[in-house]
């Protein structure tokens, strides 16, 4: 889904890191549904031990109407840290959506010290059309929402200016640490699984306790990369596959953000350790069809394999194998293709495993 550099700091970072304190959050007014619209949230304004919910007006759409994305925020009894969490920027990535609506479910703001904000649904568009990308008109291309941060609110391009108005209007300002929930994309699968390129954000992926962490350097644009940055620590985290609410998956992600709520000391209890220590790796390894045909896959999620060993197979529409495809390191496997119809080139395993070469190493990928 992501990764490659974090070279924003010399010449955005500093706009991010010093971006003026927002003054107040700012009603519109209106309401939709009988729920307040802001146009800028500052959770300092908000009141001690509450839970408020609101609609942000990102910016319009082709009718002169808004984009609203909702927005959740637990204001504790006392202070302590702040903790955001978003989803959906990928239109077709739910699971994390469900975390968030029910972690705020059982979410007492007065046991809690500190704040968290939840944004169950970043890509409007991308959510009514069920798809990845972020396409809010016919007059629109279509742009990765998670390439687009922090935006540019200086602009035409619709997707800066949306990406933009979330970065200025409801992320900075208001957060310590940030979980931004995936899953993989259309066609593939994921383990529960965390991007972490700090080492802070390593502590915070090693309490949530996923299946696999990789210590990555990130790509430009990236939430994740762009809050840590911008001095907050972020992780991405990946829970399976796309359009559905898995239980199982959104369970164990309410396990491990409220592991890492009472590691930050914002709720009181004792970090979870349950299941197997999760795997570490700095480096991913795709491993595509060599010819057109259908996949027959010989390895699960969380296989450990060895240089040489039989993925998957190819075969006519006879069934007769066209190909046999071998692994061509040793490591785990950390993502399958769901379909068994394979071009020349798709991905059909994708591999993680330790490299003493990779850039990033134990004690993670930069400050």
């Amino acid at each position: 889904m992501k990764r490659l550099a974090t070279l924003l700091i010399a010449s955005l970072g500093l706009a991010l890191g010093t971006a003026p304190a927002r003054a107040a959050t700012v009603l519109t007014g209106d309401r939709m549904e009988g729920v307040p619209v802001i146009s800028a949230l500052d959770v300092s304004d908000l009141p001690n031990a509450s839970l408020s919910r609101f609609y942000f007006r990102v910016t319009d759409q082709t009718t002169g109407l808004g984009w609203y994305v909702p927005v959740l925020v637990a204001k504790g009894a006392t202070p302590g840290k702040r903790l955001l969490l978003t989803a959906a920027v990928h239109g077709d990535e739910l699971n994390g959506i469900a975390v968030i609506q029910d972690l705020f479910k059982d979410l007492d703001p007065k046991q809690l010290s500190g704040v968290v904000i939840g944004v169950p649904g970043l890509n409007q568009p991308g959510l009514l059309q069920a798809a990845r990308g972020f396409h809010p008109s016919e007059g629109a291309g279509t742009s990765n929402l998670n390439r687009k941060m922090p935006g540019d609110l200086n602009t035409d391009d619709i997707a800066d200016v949306y990406a933009g108005r979330l970065w200025t209007g409801l992320f900075l300002g208001n957060a310590d640490l940030a979980v931004d929930l995936h899953t993989q994309s259309r066609g593939t699968l994921y383990p529960m699984y965390i991007f972490a390129q700090t080492p802070g954000a390593k502590h915070m992926a090693e309490v949530i306790r996923p299946d696999v962490i990789k210590l990555d350097p990130g790509v430009n644009g990236a939430i994740e990369n762009m809050l840590n940055a911008a001095g907050m620590t972020a992780v991405t985290l990946e829970l399976g596959a796309p359009e559905v609410f898995d239980p199982v998956m959104i369970g164990r992600a309410l396990t491990g953000i409220k592991n890492l709520m009472i590691d930050q000391g914002m709720v009181a209890g004792q970090v979870s350790k349950s299941g197997p220590e999760p795997y570490i790796g700095n480096l991913t390894t795709n491993v595509s069809a060599p010819r057109g045909g259908y996949a027959r896959l010989k390895v699960k999620l969380g296989d450990k394999v060895k240089s040489g060993q039989v993925l998957a197979t190819i075969s006519n529409p006879f069934g007769q194998v066209t190909a046999t495809v071998t692994a061509p390191l040793d490591g785990q496997v950390l993502s399958l293709a769901t379909s068994p119809l394979h071009e020349i080139g798709a991905m059909l395993v994708r591999l993680i495993s330790w490299s003493d070469d990779a850039s990033c190493k134990e004690a993670g990928c930069g400050r």
